[in-house]
């Protein structure tokens, strides 16, 4: 994803909420353009509720709570995209709802900042999704610098917010997820049994070889991310730990799904390293989901056959121009069944999410 800078001026606001936007440069005209028929998914005759699990939002008190500057944009009155056009760019694309998260940059405050951020992330995203029910459910956010307080937060979150799960990044300050000290955080969410959506923070370390063209600290970085960060939670044991925990991987999975094989010999080659996993990483697939962020027919299609049609999630990572197509692919992927596309269009999130369709 982006520098979430770069495109602040393209940004809306509802119900305290700010929604990065860019596919618009002029609001004006986008205004003046007749609002498009909701379009409606069928498959095998039946509706189908569509449920993107990869979406993005900004909270601007938050931000200005850690003293970050949203570029020249004022919360308070903001041009660019607005909840309405968001709407329209979900009914154009055939997204029914959409699962917010806000990606973390809260993880090295301190503990009494990081709560109050914590509190008015969380308290806004329920505000959103309660003033716009059938288009909105959320992520809650969590200060996972500190494992105790990520619990009670959490726990908080979905029993007292009505949030659906917890959005998370791939390492906090580059200690992995997999290392004890997040065990406490790791049992709440399995014994809440929600959703954990992980997103990549990137690289930083790899930043000199991610120079130059290509896009590469995004295009490379965050799939690798995520691959290091299942990976982790494989070899160290978190999985084995608490097998009961459902989390999602953004971007497909990374690299892993494609790459489990090499994962699987790895441990033939040096059967040490594998000690702190029981069985073989390939294994894990089938209890782990995915978003389906791999960009073509052919893609989709192979990371259904490692993993699985009820493993992999509507994604389009929105508002960034990833992922346009996402629902059409579904329908283009070769050898799926209509089951297996009501899975990924929005059934097993709706299953996940606790999202009555």
């Amino acid at each position: 994803m982006p520098n979430r800078r770069q495109f602040l001026k393209n940004a809306g606001s509802a119900a305290g909420v700010m929604f990065t936007g860019c596919h618009l440069l002029n609001p004006k005209a986008h205004a003046q353009t007749a609002a498009p028929r909701r379009r409606q998914v069928m498959v095998g005759g039946r509706r189908v509720t569509t449920i993107d699990v990869h979406a993005h939002v900004i909270i601007p008190e938050a931000w200005a709570l850690m003293g970050l500057k949203l570029g020249s944009a004022d919360p308070s009155v903001i041009d660019g995209v607005t909840a309405s056009a968001r709407f329209r760019t979900m009914d154009e694309w055939g997204t029914d709802m959409q699962a917010l998260s806000i990606n973390p940059n809260w993880y090295t405050l301190g503990r009494d900042l990081a709560g109050r951020v914590i509190d008015i992330q969380n308290q806004k995203l329920a505000a959103l999704c309660a003033q716009y029910p059938d288009r909105f459910v959320a992520f809650a956010t969590v200060a996972l610098q500190y494992p105790d307080l990520a619990a009670q937060q959490l726990e908080e979150g979905i029993g007292k917010h009505n949030l659906r799960g917890v959005g998370i990044g791939g390492h906090v300050n580059g200690d992995e997820l997999s290392a004890p000290k997040f065990d406490p955080f790791w049992k709440k969410a399995e014994e809440l049994g929600c959703l954990v959506f992980m997103h990549p923070l990137g690289v930083p370390e790899l930043g000199k070889r991610f120079a130059g063209g290509g896009y590469l600290s995004n295009v490379i970085g965050n799939p690798l991310e995520t691959t290091i960060f299942l990976s982790h939670l494989i070899f160290d044991g978190t999985l084995d730990r608490f097998p009961g925990l459902k989390i999602c991987a953004p971007h497909a999975g990374g690299y892993l799904p494609s790459y489990a094989g090499r994962s699987d010999y790895g441990c033939v080659r040096s059967p040490g390293a594998c000690d702190g996993a029981k069985k073989h990483a390939s294994e894990y697939l089938r209890q782990l989901y995915f978003d389906s962020i791999i960009f073509t027919p052919e893609g989709l299609r192979h990371l259904v056959a490692e993993c699985g049609a009820g493993q992999i999630l509507l994604g389009t990572d929105y508002p960034f121009p990833w992922s346009t197509t996402t629902v059409d692919q579904v329908f283009q992927t070769p050898g799926l069944s209509d089951s297996d596309r009501r899975a990924i269009l929005g059934e097993t999130a709706a299953r996940l999410l606790r999202i009555k369709v």
